[in-house]
Order: C-alpha cells, then sequence, then structure tokens
C-alpha cells in the first residue's frame, strides 16, 4: 500500500509568489502574491502561512514541486533553493515543474482551446514562451521554452490564444489574449502541484535544474585593471 500523497508546490518564476499544499486529490491552502521585486521576503512567510492553513508541517510532507522557470535570474533562483533546502532538511524529493506548463495546465482547466501559446514576462522588451496543445485533455508542449522580442515571433505563434502577461504587455503583437480576470497572468502552485503529481505518479523524469535561458542581469565584475601602464620593451643591445 502507497503512502499518500502530501506535496508543497511553489514557484517564483512569474510575477507570482505562489505556495500551496496538496494531497493528491485537491488543494488543502494556496497562497499567491503579486510582488516579483520581493521574492527573498516573502517567500518563506507564504510557505509557512500555507502548512498552517493545510494543519500540516513541513516534517509531514512527502514531495515537494518547485517551477524551474523559464524565468528572471533572481526569483527563480530564489524558489529552486528553497525548496532544494526543505528538501534537504527534511529528506523529502523535489521534482522540477516547467513553469509555462503549470499555466499551459491553468488555460485547459479553464477551458481553453488547441493549439495555443504561453508567454510570459522575461522583461527586456521580451517574453519567455511556448506553444502548446491539447491531447486526451491535457496540455502537452509542442517545442522547447525560447525567449524572444515579441516582434521577433513567427505570425503564426502569435496569432493563437495567449496566455500570461504577454498579452498585457504587448497586445500589438498578441492580439488575441486570454481575458486577464480569468486568473491566467501568472503561475498558479495549485496547478503546479496538479502537474507534479501526474508526473511524479508516472516516473517521469523531473529534474530542479532552472530554466535560465539567457545570461543574468547583474554580473560579476571584470578584474582590476593595472594601475601603471606597461613599460617599453627594452632596446636590444647591439
Amino acid at each position: 500500500m502507497t503512502s499518500p500523497m502530501l506535496l508543497l508546490a511553489l514557484d517564483t518564476a512569474t510575477s507570482a509568489i505562489t505556495v500551496a499544499a496538496y494531497d493528491g486529490e485537491r488543494i488543502l491552502a494556496e497562497r499567491t502574491t503579486i510582488d516579483p521585486r520581493r521574492t527573498t521576503e516573502l517567500l518563506a512567510p507564504s510557505i509557512e502561512q500555507v502548512l498552517t492553513e493545510a494543519g500540516v508541517a513541513a516534517s509531514d510532507l512527502t514531495d515537494l514541486a518547485v517551477g524551474t522557470g523559464p524565468g528572471p535570474f533572481t526569483g527563480l533562483r530564489v524558489g529552486i533553493v528553497t525548496a532544494l533546502t526543505l528538501g534537504h532538511v527534511h529528506q523529502i524529493d523535489v521534482h522540477g515543474v516547467c513553469s509555462l506548463d503549470a499555466l499551459a495546465a491553468q488555460y485547459v482547466a479553464a477551458g481553453g482551446s488547441t493549439p495555443f501559446v504561453v508567454a510570459t514576462d522575461a522583461r527586456r522588451k521580451e517574453v519567455y514562451w511556448a506553444r502548446y496543445e491539447i491531447v486526451d485533455g491535457s496540455a502537452r508542449r509542442v517545442d522547447e521554452p525560447s525567449v524572444s522580442r515579441p516582434a521577433d515571433l513567427p505570425d503564426e505563434v502569435r496569432e493563437l490564444p495567449t496566455v500570461g502577461r504577454g498579452p498585457l504587455l504587448y497586445p500589438e503583437y498578441f492580439p488575441h489574449g486570454v481575458d486577464p480576470t480569468d486568473g491566467l497572468l501568472d503561475v498558479s502552485a495549485g496547478a503546479l502541484a496538479r502537474v507534479a503529481a501526474v508526473g511524479i505518479a508516472a516516473g517521469d523524469p523531473m529534474p530542479t535544474a532552472p530554466l535560465y535561458l539567457r545570461r543574468p542581469d547583474a554580473v560579476a565584475p571584470a578584474g582590476p585593471k593595472p594601475a601603471l601602464a606597461p613599460l617599453p620593451p627594452r632596446a636590444n643591445p647591439r
């Protein structure tokens, strides 16, 4: 007899800091805050609040799931490091889920049609995106996640129904954006938990490596330049 699932899911790849507890059948508690600049400050309290509301302790968890992006470097790193740390402390398996896949699952659950695109804010006037189709009632990614300027996407991609903040930020390039009041702008940890549970049950590989897709905005400075100009070469003796 297998043990019942008690999974904690979290994602920090979009503008949402989102955490949910899931028992394999229903969402026990979920908390989402839209504030991408305060991920470090808000994630730990959100986890504590979700566990309290669900009536469980971290030591009760059987699994952890974390969104692996793509997403901006700092926010994504905070989420993944937090999940890996919790997993290490409590000896719990940590499973990675592409954050775009979670948004795609939200769209399908809301009655979305096929095919469609998920496009999230990548900053620098770019979007993270991937195309999907619906197979047997579930979203299936057609190609690997990418980062692009909206204007550089193929016309046939931009004409598809589009989920995420891409259409809100660049409506001239995504004319068929999903209504933002449908709650499909950012990842829901509840949706991510359900995607993770399916993968866990199927025994799928679920690596936690972050999908950065590009170099971070902040880079280490180059080494110090020499303070003195180099000496001229010595003349050869005659």
